[in-house]
């Protein structure tokens, strides 16, 4: 098959839409299918040669985060180009009900589109000042895949319709195979704990692992923290909250892809402390792929990732008390560890990019049957309606930011 995708947050800074993009991209072109990926993406930032860059982006307060997206007239006639370039057999959207990409690209194309939504919200002002403005536009998605449950209930719930349920995918056998480093190995005086994501989002959750290593630190003085991820900000405040226990903490700063699974197969326990908006929590698979016992908050995504604490250990979301408690359980408890560490390398096969692409094509497959190819190029959404969305998206994150 001839595949487009089209990714709406930018490659300048990657995130986990992205790599869901790009390895679902690599894991198509590795069946022999030929694939092209439109994202946004900097003159000078490295992309692989399927990825058509669709210009620079700017930075867009979305879902508790800052997205990196690219919108409005110019980059219409950038994806017009590229639709009929491609003459695409089938067109993937992700994320369409943001104001990027992949909503120009909705409202552009016609013929078989499938959507995923990556989004797990309990309620949304952006959503609900968009669905009006994309309603009729939603019609033309042949099928609609949503990463997890949590994801599938936030459209259920904002945009009517249904989806059916294809988690995000992991090269399961990088994390099995990646060996451990001693920069990052403990031992049982002085264990070792990481923890991956962005410093500067609260919702990550640094503040409540933070408050809670004193906790640990009491009990387990010889313990050691890892912390990765981008922010600096987020880095100055976790050293002024710990104090005197900063010394106990080495902030990685952004890692790459090698050292990540590197430090996931060293490490005794990676915490995911996340407070809300998780709509799966691909790191606990990587982290649990590489055989890292997880201690993860108890959101919805988390605790289907885990099995519902089969697979590893849940705390209270935002309970730093219940973290510290949860962590020094299952230091103190190598059989706990180890059945959990069993549990979540038979789990995480679901995961594997294998399955996940299988599913995937079988949803392409359902959408061609019957239906005529290439994708023809519809004409190209009005200024008008492209200021009138991003006009009322940007009164709403002041609402929202207030």
């Amino acid at each position: 098959m001839k595949i487009g995708i089209v990714c709406p947050y930018s490659f300048d800074v990657p995130g986990g839409v992205q790599f869901h993009v790009r390895d679902l991209a690599e894991a198509l072109m590795a069946q022999g299918h030929e694939v092209s990926v439109l994202a946004p993406a900097d003159e000078d930032t490295p992309i692989p040669e399927y990825i058509t860059s669709a210009g620079r982006a700017v930075p867009v307060r979305y879902n508790g985060a800052v997205a990196r997206m690219t919108f409005g007239p110019m980059t219409a006639a950038r994806v017009r180009r590229w639709l009929a370039a491609g003459e695409f057999d089938v067109l993937h959207l992700h994320e369409p009900v943001t104001p990027s990409l992949s909503m120009l690209a909705l409202w552009i194309a016609q013929g078989p589109i499938v959507a995923t939504f990556h989004t797990a919200l309990i309620r949304s002002r952006a959503l609900q000042v968009v669905y009006p403005l994309v309603r009729q536009s939603l019609e033309k998605i042949s099928a609609r895949i949503a990463v997890s449950e949590d994801a599938r209930r936030t459209l259920v719930e904002h945009m009517g319709g249904d989806a059916v349920v294809i988690p995000n995918g992991v090269y399961v056998d990088t994390f099995i195979d990646a060996q451990p480093d001693d920069r990052w190995r403990g031992t049982p005086e002085a264990p070792t704990i990481a923890f991956l994501g962005r410093l500067d989002e609260s919702r990550k959750g640094l503040p409540v692992l933070t408050a809670a290593i004193p906790k640990i630190l009491a009990e387990i003085p010889g313990a050691r923290f890892f912390v990765a991820g981008r922010g600096d900000t987020g880095r100055d405040e976790a050293v002024e909250a710990l104090g005197e226990h900063a010394a106990s903490v080495e902030f990685l700063g952004g890692i790459s892809d090698e050292d990540k699974a590197a430090m996931l197969a060293s490490v005794d326990l990676y915490v995911a402390p996340q407070t809300g908006g998780e709509s799966f929590g691909i790191v606990l698979v990587e982290a649990m792929s590489a055989g890292a016992c997880v201690v993860a908050s108890n959101l919805g995504a988390f605790r289907r990732v885990l099995e519902d604490g089969a697979a590893g250990a849940l705390f209270a979301v935002g309970d730093s008390d219940d973290l510290a408690r949860q962590v020094l359980r299952v230091l103190r408890d190598p059989l706990a560890r180890d059945v959990y560490r069993e549990r979540a390398a038979t789990f995480v096969r679901h995961f594997d990019w294998s399955t996940v692409t299988a599913q995937v094509l079988a949803v392409y497959e359902m959408v061609l049957a019957g239906a005529g190819t290439p994708l023809p190029v519809h004409e190209d959404p009005s200024s008008r309606r492209t200021g009138r969305l991003l006009g009322l998206l940007s009164r709403d994150e002041e609402g929202s930011a207030r």
